[in-house]
């Protein structure tokens, strides 16, 4: 909510990549709420969670939406950054205000088909075969069409992206230090994009490679709900903790650590420190 509000109130903030992050935001935030909607239901009637129920269907789903949200903004985000450092020499291009809203209506509405199939009828409610155990009452070929092609984007295309990036930094560092000019601005370019994509790739795997192999795991499993509990339902609730701790993340990997935010934040915060004054007086 802090990153989301100070990117709308600050005026030179609302660049292309900005907009990116403030979706991003949004998309953790709604991740939040959903996972939110889901304990509440799992800590007032837990059988529902268990066992399945329709109640179910729409938490599940709109985790989902929020879910590919998210990782469709982050493959954005890789892409943008692409983008700007590839064509940075060349004016034919430019990725402007106009293509991250475009991008950011087309993630939203790619998510919310794919995530809402199940309300739409591709769910297991009046059948017991194919049935998730995990995630009832989803149906296990649908866990696969969603998780499969989706982490293989998520993990595939930020790796291209972030390691064309570090690429066209070192060469024209190298171009540079070639026709004796200053290279630590590259260099200092190069370090930082490296890190962020070690941390992109690191929170990533650790948060949703264990979601991947939960669904693996129901894909395969042969047993019902009552031989598995309750360790495989705690490590459903562990992974949706990661998840969960991936929303926390991702503020602090993309914008947290942008001095600009950083700085808006602060002056934000001196600004309401010296009005709350002002009225006390």
């Amino acid at each position: 909510c802090t990153v989301i509000f100070t990117r709308m109130v600050t005026k030179d903030l609302h660049k292309p990549i900005s907009i990116l992050f403030c979706n991003l935001a949004f998309s953790d935030l709604f991740t939040s709420f959903s996972g939110f909607w889901i304990s509440m239901l799992f800590i007032t009637n837990p059988d529902i969670t268990i066992f399945g129920s329709k109640d179910m269907l729409a938490p599940y789903s709109l985790y989902t939406v929020s879910i590919l949200s998210t990782i469709y903004n982050l493959v954005s985000i890789g892409i943008e950054r692409y983008l700007a450092v590839a064509e940075s020499m060349r004016t034919r291009f430019r990725v402007a205000r106009r293509h991250s809203i475009a991008v950011v209506l087309i993630n939203w509405v790619l998510a919310f088909l794919l995530g809402c199939l199940p309300l739409m009828g591709w769910n297991c409610l009046h059948r017991e075969e194919n049935l998730s155990v995990l995630y009832s009452p989803f149906c296990v070929d649908y866990l696969i069409f969603i998780a499969v092609p989706n982490v293989v984007v998520a993990f595939l295309v930020p790796l291209f992206t972030y390691l064309r990036i570090i690429i066209i930094l070192r060469k024209r560092k190298l171009r540079m230090k070639a026709c004796g000019q200053a290279t630590g601005t590259y260099k200092s370019a190069e370090i930082q994009v490296a890190r962020t994509s070690i941390f992109i790739w690191l929170l990533a795997l650790i948060s949703y490679a264990p979601f991947f192999a939960g669904v693996i795991f129901d894909a395969t499993n042969h047993q019902c709900s009552i031989d598995l509990y309750p360790g495989v339902y705690i490590f459903r609730n562990f992974t949706a903790m990661l998840i969960t701790m991936n929303c926390l993340g991702n503020p602090m990997i993309y914008t947290l650590k942008i001095k600009i935010l950083g700085a808006k934040l602060k002056a934000l915060k001196c600004f309401f420190t010296s009005r709350t004054q002002d009225c006390t007086i």
